[in-house]
């Protein structure tokens, strides 16, 4: 073994090393406490930590994406049945119809500012049913099919007023289309439909269409359609509004009543109906009254599936799947400062 003395040059180079190794030692930005043996407390299993925020992180992801995608059990399969009638309102609107026979209080009002009071009142009580609308004067359009959405079909009835449609007075053609829309969601038992009428408002005599009405009484008996008649106005002379250019109305002429109540009578009698005559509001609500106590029947309204929503049950563990990485991924400082 090598003896050193003080005036040994390796001895004195020793000493003059030490204070640049203490300098540089206090330069280092990171204390480093050296710990003997630490190699020996490692464990191969612990390296598989840092493994797991990824792990989880990907299968919360797509728990996460496979909640989106909405899953459901379907539990059941129902259809919804209500009773009630399939109703088409045939609404004459021919220039006659702005006769002012009737009254409200003590105010001239034309035939159908009398009747869309009565039949929006119709509308609100039948609930179960479904009512369309045809329109007719010189010609016939449907302005309504049949639908249970009442109240959409009251904003439509609303807007109904004469010389939307060239004048006359086509009875035949409208009684055709609404026959036809009935035709469009039959319900028939042994070829007859069942549960279905027609509803005609008119106070004229039929002058125009293709369609007469004995044709269209002959075929609404064959499938078994019901019309209910009911013919608006008073008997004999009437005031009919006399209008400007401008659309005011500036006085009144006289008129003579054209109602062809011997005809409407006939059509509806032939078809198992009734005729109502409507010489005021009172009357007309009668008649509405009197087809309200018709039977109902049963018919599909619409079907749907009993589902339960599976998204909480697979999205709510992904969620906590990406928090639970999250934790796990934040350094190991950050974890004990918290």
């Amino acid at each position: 073994m090598p003896n050193y003395t003080l005036h040994d040059p390796l001895w004195f180079l020793a000493l003059a090393l030490l204070p640049l190794s203490l300098w540089l030692r206090g330069r280092r930005r990171v204390p480093v406490l050296l710990v003997p043996f630490a190699a020996a407390w490692h464990r191969p299993s612990l390296a598989s930590v840092s493994r797991w925020p990824t792990g989880l992180a990907v299968a919360g992801l797509i728990l996460v994406v496979a909640g989106l995608t909405r899953p459901q059990h379907i539990e059941d399969k129902r259809e919804v049945r209500s009773e009630g009638y399939d109703i088409m309102l045939a609404i004459d609107l021919s220039s006659s119809m702005l006769a002012e026979d009737y009254e409200r209080g003590s105010e001239r009002i034309n035939r159908l500012q009398a009747i869309k009071p009565v039949i929006q009142a119709f509308i609100e009580k039948r609930t179960s049913d479904r009512i369309g609308i045809v329109l007719f004067s010189g010609r016939a359009y449907t302005m309504a099919p049949l639908t249970t959405d009442h109240d959409w079909l009251a904003a439509q009835l609303e807007r109904v007023k004469i010389g939307l449609i060239e004048d006359g007075t086509a009875i035949g053609d409208g009684l055709g289309v609404a026959l036809t829309r009935l035709e469009q969601a039959k319900r028939e038992t042994a070829g007859k439909r069942q549960g279905a009428f027609v509803i005609l408002m008119t106070d004229g005599a039929n002058n125009r269409g293709a369609l007469s009405p004995t044709q269209a009484a002959d075929l609404a008996k064959s499938r078994n359609i019901p019309i209910y008649a009911i013919g608006a106005g008073k008997d004999g002379i009437v005031p009919f509004p006399v209008f400007d250019d401008k659309g005011n109305k500036v006085g009144y002429r006289r008129m003579m009543s054209d109602l062809d109540e011997g005809a409407l009578r006939d059509l509806a009698e032939n078809t198992g109906g009734k005729f109502f005559r409507a010489f005021d509001t009172g009357a007309a609500e009668s008649a509405f009254k009197a087809i309200d106590r018709a039977q109902k029947i049963e018919f599909q309204s619409k079907s749907y599936l009993l589902t339960t929503e599976l998204f909480p049950w697979v999205a709510i563990p992904g969620l906590a799947l990406l928090l639970a990485a999250a934790l796990l991924a934040r350094p190991a400082a950050a974890r004990s400062t918290a």
